[in-house]
């Protein structure tokens, strides 16, 4: 039985620029996805998996991600005061326990595998969880906790993965497969943004990670890969090579990419639909929306 995934690493390091000016004064990970910010959506799905301690590697500028997780005891008292009993509970997930998370500073843009190396000496020697909260996922039940249950079967390494279009491989990590069944497939390799033409298949990798401490070992050798930076890939394809024990897992679920503006705004659709109190007037102004073009003709 491999040991339980107690730890999740969230990189959120990176300064957003996609998202200027927007993110000039405010983390990414901060920007509302519907009525959450998109690191609360990673926290949740983290926690259905069973996650108990909680890794941010940052960087300058972030501290109002550090706050977002800190109880407001004016605010707190404030609703109880006026027996806002409901604003009270969506604040709850909001709070984090005392020590259950902790902040790393990743002090040079080198990389998500050197992000993830930058929390060394926090995970241990025990596996590990990886979230990227710019991948938020649609799930009924969390791709994490998905993978974990995997996970517990397999043990080793396990990256999630989807299909893509042919053409859009060469922006992911793709992922040779040499067998599996169902949602589990055995990786024979793992290639980082391939030329156009020369991906292993069109299984890719998306943001989230089940690693071993031995990928940490991996990362001590600074390699540089694909874009001049330490790649979390090249570190998990040693591993193919070393112990053959990588896996990927076809997840339940729909991803959006929401580090891109298009992504976001069709996640913001997506989950403005399943949301209790907006789906149904939203519902119907996006029906007004696309019939105003054909009432024009």
């Amino acid at each position: 039985m491999p040991r339980k995934v107690r730890k999740a690493v969230f990189p959120v390091a990176g300064m957003g620029t996609r998202f200027l000016p927007a993110t000039k004064s405010i983390p990414k990970e901060i920007l509302t996805l519907v009525d959450r910010p998109l690191i609360q959506y990673a926290i949740d799905e983290a926690r259905a998996a069973g996650i108990t301690e909680f890794i941010f590697v940052t960087s300058r500028g972030k501290s109002a991600l550090e706050d977002y997780f800190d109880r407001a005891p004016e605010l707190e008292a404030s609703l109880r005061q006026k027996n806002k009993t409901a604003l009270l509970e969506r604040l709850e997930p909001t709070n984090m326990d005392s020590g259950a998370i902790a902040y790393v500073r990743q002090h040079e843009a080198l990389g998500l595998g050197h992000a993830v190396w930058c929390a060394r000496r926090l995970i241990g020697n025990e596996p590990f969880a990886v979230l990227l909260p710019d991948d938020v996922i649609q799930a009924d039940h969390s791709c994490l906790a998905q993978m974990v249950e995997a996970y517990e079967k397999t043990g080793g390494n396990m990256v999630a993965a989807m299909e893509v279009a042919p053409e859009r491989t060469s922006s992911y990590g793709v992922l040779d497969v040499s067998g599996g069944s169902g949602r589990v497939v055995d990786v024979k390799g793992m290639v980082e943004k391939p030329a156009p033409g020369t991906a292993p298949s069109n299984l890719a990798v998306i943001g989230r990670y089940i690693l071993t401490p031995q990928v940490l070992r991996n990362l001590n050798r600074m390699t540089l890969g694909a874009g001049g930076e330490i790649q979390l890939t090249d570190a998990i394809a040693q591993e193919i090579e070393a112990n053959n024990d990588v896996h990927g897992f076809r997840f339940s679920g729909q991803r959006y990419d929401c580090g891109s503006k298009a992504g976001f705004l069709q996640a913001t659709v997506a989950f403005g639909l399943q949301h209790d109190e907006l789906r149904d007037e939203f519902q119907i102004y996006l029906n007004d929306l696309v019939a105003q073009p054909h009432a024009a003709e």
